[in-house]
């Protein structure tokens, strides 16, 4: 399979269709259906063959009783052929954990909690969300399913199974099978390596099914996420379909911590959004417009092919403004396509995420992180410890990173070969957080610090009027853009003492006392005693360690003084970073290399979400800017700097090593081209 075989504009055409609407897919019209699509640049459009509600979409010969009631046509059948009429690839959905059908007449099969309830959906509340087991003979129907698809339908380009999650499940086969291995059911633990090892064994022999009718076919396992733990399975997927809308549980910060981490792990990916005003299922709602297009343009920019998300009416009609809204993003990506096409990602920073370690998707530390670096045009892939380290010239572990043996070995040859570290809070201890596991920081833990009136560990936690907190006094080695006075450290500290070999960069210090009922001072926070209690940041060699969790912190209330800190840091291990600009931090910039072309594509993107509604971001205005200078180091001597697809040609000079030129507007999206 080649590199190339993702399509750029692709739709997602959910159809979850209740068996209480009549004439399901009686306005379908072949040829107009065929002309809006083309109308609307679409070049890949995923459609169902079976949906949460679990009804087939085509004609069924090995599970009529399945087949839609109200179907009155062979639906996924037409909208194949004059897909591939139209030169539009049509990869098909089937549903995997959710399906009502199912749910409803073979209980049996559904997950079961450690309190013997079915997991999801209770039994009178609206939803299809009841989770079925793939410790069950319900995989053996999935696999007829696809069979009889490779064996009905006139063409299979791939799959999209969705909803397809680690299991906790305590059903009497997963609970025998656990037994047999040597687990405790009873035990969380347990159950969750059980349950993920389920998933990792259906992916596996799933794609292999596959593979016996098609060597070509797509294959992509959808659980709205793409993270660490997919690593293991990678070669059983063809690409990534990294789904992250604004609402909906994911937000603005989702897509790119996502793909960041996807990105490096070797395989193609694209990004999906949804045409929706807030998340899937919204009928007849339409997102704005500079909201589609910053979502789309955001993908191109960091490398991904895009996906817009939409739901079919049941009638089988395409909604028109819909597909206007699609057409006037996808005729502009198109046109944008030659400088994204076979473009790989440029970054010189990698930033690790607890979520190899805690399961958690949306790591406060880590979307901190990301938002941080973005704001400072920095060029960050997300890695976990399996990552090949050799790209990149500085490793940031925010927070919550721990450390095996193995792991710190591999930072230490990092370092050893020339490379920084910034590590900070819990970051380079053992997984206890009873020492540190990684010399190379140049401090040791002195003791836990306090505890609050419950008995709880204050470090690292927030609490809402600073009751336990201390400030930070900077060293001028990192005080650019601070003033030589005390911060809030909303979240303390981890107690250290600096060993040899190291330099102090900021101290702790005290407050009077922490605010309980005995004593307080004022709202909140008791101010500076002026007292110096310890360390706070130090450095050895290219490590800087930061006692206090400045990425949680970040993500808590977001001080903009945890934010120069870190930018100050980076400035001492990485003083000639890839790119420079004098834009606002709205600014997103990426860097993309197409070596075939012998260029590097710059992106700037200016779109600003904001909290209009109480839900979720929105974007609606485009803000343009102007004279926006830049300063890139490029690999090799560049002939020509111009912007695309315009091709307008920008004056640059090359000093020390670094291009310098000015674009003279930036209105959204817009791609600049450094040809060698």
């Amino acid at each position: 399979m080649t590199n190339d075989f993702l399509r750029f504009r692709q739709i997602h055409l959910d159809f979850h269709t209740s068996e209480d609407i009549a004439g399901i897919g009686a306005a379908f019209d072949a040829e107009a259906w065929a002309e809006q699509l083309v109308a609307a640049r679409v070049d890949s459009i995923t459609c169902f063959a079976r949906c949460h509600h679990g009804w087939i979409y085509y004609d069924t010969q090995k599970h009529p009783e399945r087949r839609h009631p109200d179907l009155a046509r062979n639906l996924l059948v037409e909208q194949i052929n004059v897909a591939h009429a139209a030169n539009i690839r049509v990869p098909i959905y089937t549903t995997v954990m959710w399906d009502h059908y199912t749910a409803e007449r073979h209980p049996e099969w559904l997950q079961m909690d450690e309190s013997g309830r079915v997991i999801g959906t209770p039994p009178f509340e609206a939803g299809f969300y009841r989770k079925l087991c793939l410790n069950s003979p319900y995989v053996d129907f999935l696999k007829e399913h696809v069979a009889e698809m490779f064996e009905t339908l006139p063409a299979v380009d791939g799959f999209f199974f969705d909803i397809v999650h680690p299991q906790e499940c305590a059903c009497f086969r997963c609970k025998a099978d656990m037994l047999a291995q040597g687990l405790d059911p009873s035990n969380a633990i347990h159950r969750k390596e059980f349950g993920m090892g389920v998933m990792y064994r259906f992916m596996e022999e799933m794609s292999a099914f596959v593979r016996t009718f098609d060597a070509e076919a797509t294959i992509f396992y959808n659980g709205g996420h793409v993270g660490p733990m997919h690593r293991p399975v990678k070669d059983t997927f063809s690409h990534w379909e990294l789904e992250s809308l604004p609402s909906g549980g994911w937000g603005y910060t989702h897509f790119p911590l996502a793909v960041r981490y996807a990105r490096a792990l070797g395989i193609d990916y694209l990004g999906m959004t949804g045409k929706f005003h807030t998340s899937w299922g919204d009928f007849h709602s339409y997102k704005n417009p500079a909201a589609l297009q910053f979502e789309c343009f955001q993908m191109l920019a960091n490398g991904a092919k895009c996906s817009i998300g939409d739901q079919l009416h049941p009638s089988g009609q395409l909604d028109d403004a819909t597909y206007r809204l699609i057409g006037s993003v996808y005729a502009e990506v198109e046109k944008k396509e030659p400088w994204c096409r076979g473009a790989v990602p440029v970054s010189e920073i990698g930033v690790f995420t607890p979520e190899e370690f805690t399961g958690e998707r949306h790591t406060p530390q880590t979307m901190a992180a990301v938002k941080m670096l973005q704001q400072g045009g920095y060029q960050f892939d997300i890695l976990d410890s399996a990552a090949d380290l050799s790209p990149y010239r500085v490793l940031i572990l925010p927070d919550a990173i721990p450390l095996a043996p193995e792991f710190a070995t591999k930072l230490n040859d990092f370092l050893a070969a020339g490379g920084g570290i910034i590590a900070s809070f819990a970051s380079g201890m053992n997984a206890e957080r009873t020492d540190f596991a990684f010399d190379a920081l140049g401090v040791a833990l002195i003791g836990e610090g306090e505890r609050d009136d419950k008995g709880r560990l204050v470090r690292g936690r927030h609490y809402a009027k600073g009751d336990y907190l201390d400030y930070l006094r900077v060293g001028e080695g990192l005080r650019k853009g601070l003033w030589q006075t005390d911060y809030a450290m909303y979240m303390r500290g981890m107690q250290i003492a600096a060993g040899e070999g190291t330099t102090l960069l900021a101290e702790t210090v005290s407050s009077y006392f922490d605010r309980t009922w005995e004593h307080f001072c004022s709202h909140r926070q008791t101010p500076s005693s002026g007292e110096v209690s310890g360390p706070a940041i130090v450095r050895k060699g290219n490590a800087i360690y930061f006692a206090h969790p400045i990425f949680g912190q970040y993500q808590q209330n977001a001080p903009r003084w945890c934010k120069l800190l870190l930018f100050n840091a980076l400035d001492l291990l990485l003083p000639d970073p890839l790119i420079r600009h004098q834009g606002p931090s709205t600014l997103l910039v990426t860097v993309n290399e197409q070596a075939a072309q012998n260029r590097w594509i710059v992106h700037l993107l200016h779109y600003i979400p904001e909290r209009r509604g109480e839900e979720f971001d929105v974007i609606e205005d485009v803000i343009p800017l102007h004279e926006l200078t830049l300063s890139v180091v490029a690999p090799q001597p560049v002939s020509a700097v111009r912007t695309a697809p315009g091709g307008e040609a920008l004056d640059f000079a090359e000093i020390n090593g670094r291009v310098n030129f000015t674009l003279p507007r930036l209105e959204g999206h817009q791609m600049i081209e450094l040809a060698f």
